[in-house]
């Protein structure tokens, strides 16, 4: 194991009803500005237990932030932060709401010419608006890492500042029981794909990440289809969303290595095709299995034998009967595990990798050694 600093400051509050702790939690002085989407918030009931627990609050609201939130709505929020004097963030939402609020957040004090550059050029983040959030979508796990991934018309770029971590968030499962299937199943395999990543790589004798990655993909595993077969399950949709926070709170990757392939060629993909950011995930992971299987031999027979009980046969048949489970979780979670499924093929495989050099993604991977022509291989495998 690595020698690591494991510091998360983010208050979570679980569980049903919890949204009236809002009131006791962001400071009293505080003029609050509420982010959200589309407006589902005002359909499930929970714009209104916001607005309760603000009630004594001075606050307005900003909404229409996308799924994949793009910069030219986020800067109309900065401009209103900036011209009304707002001093604290409220996001309400999913992974997007909040990743776009992080972005309004650190853009709202940058001091350079171009905010953008905190996505582009990676320009230090030294001052934030605070933020709080309130979950919607159990995905991310947005809401208590320092992360946040924004579009720029076919961009989509990260970046990443302690100063942008929530300072508390709530965690109410029973608010994610109207979710559509989709974005129930995007959930889940968000969730599960980054546990794969931060968990199967190289072995470094990280027992506790390992069994703690381990817990969290046999809970996805188990009470994934159950959330699509019984949607208001609420002990179900609680697993689904404590799990989906612990795959990205930043602790199962202490001390060990992080791939992160799959996001990288799938943010691409998402960036050009407009195809859900967790189905590029399911298409192109079990593409990055089969040809990083050597250099991830270790950990993949480790996942096969401890999370599939898959103890028989070669390596190779092994590692083989590991992905077709993987694909077969996947496709019980109703998404797509090839690019054909959704309508793309060997043509649209030179631009991804454009623009996987245009942004300098390359080389990718754990050991730093998933060059062009390793990308190339991954998605004709995905084909």
């Amino acid at each position: 194991m690595k020698s690591f600093i494991f510091h998360n400051t983010t208050k979570i509050i679980f569980g049903k009803n919890q949204i009236s702790e809002i009131t006791n939690n962001i400071p009293k002085d505080s003029k609050v500005l509420v982010t959200y989407g589309g407006g589902s918030i005002k359909n499930n009931g929970v714009y209104d237990q916001v607005k309760t627990a603000l009630k004594d609050f001075d606050w307005d609201e900003f909404s229409g932030i996308e799924p994949n939130p793009q910069y030219d709505t986020l800067v109309k929020a900065v401009k209103k932060v900036k011209e009304e004097g707002f001093n604290y963030l409220l996001a309400v939402g999913g992974g997007s709401v909040i990743d776009g609020t992080k972005f309004i957040s650190a853009a709202s004090l940058f001091e350079g010419e171009n905010v953008w550059d905190i996505c582009e050029k990676f320009a230090p983040v030294t001052k934030a608006v605070s933020i709080g959030c309130v979950l919607t979508i159990p995905a991310t796990g947005s809401e208590s890492n320092c992360g946040s991934v924004v579009s720029k018309g076919d961009d989509k770029l990260f970046f990443s500042s302690p100063l942008v971590r929530p300072q508390f968030a709530v965690l109410d499962p029973a608010t994610t029981i109207s979710l559509p299937e989709r974005q129930t199943a995007n959930g889940v395999i968000d969730a599960f794909v980054h546990t794969m990543e931060q968990y199967c790589t190289y072995q470094t004798n990280s027992k506790v990440q390992d069994r703690y990655a381990e817990a969290l993909l046999m809970t996805l595993i188990e009470e994934g289809p159950k959330a699509l077969k019984n949607p208001n399950d609420l002990e179900t949709r609680a697993n689904i969303m404590w799990a989906a926070s612990q795959a990205l709170n930043e602790l199962i990757a202490v001390g060990v290595p992080q791939d992160w392939a799959t996001h990288m060629i799938g943010h691409e993909i998402t960036g050009l095709y407009g195809v859900d950011h967790a189905r590029t995930l399911s298409i192109v992971y079990p593409a990055v299995m089969s040809v990083c299987r050597k250099e991830k031999e270790g950990k993949i027979l480790q996942y096969a034998q401890r999370v599939f009980n898959i103890t028989s046969g070669s390596s190779d048949d092994i590692i083989d009967m590991a992905i077709t489970k993987t694909k077969e979780f996947f496709k019980a979670m109703g998404v797509p595990v090839s690019l054909s499924e959704v309508n793309l093929g060997e043509k649209d495989i030179e631009a991804i990798l454009k623009n996987l050099s245009s942004h300098n993604r390359l080389p990718l991977g754990e050991h730093g050694k998933i060059d062009l022509e390793t990308a190339r291989e991954i998605l004709k495998t995905a084909l």
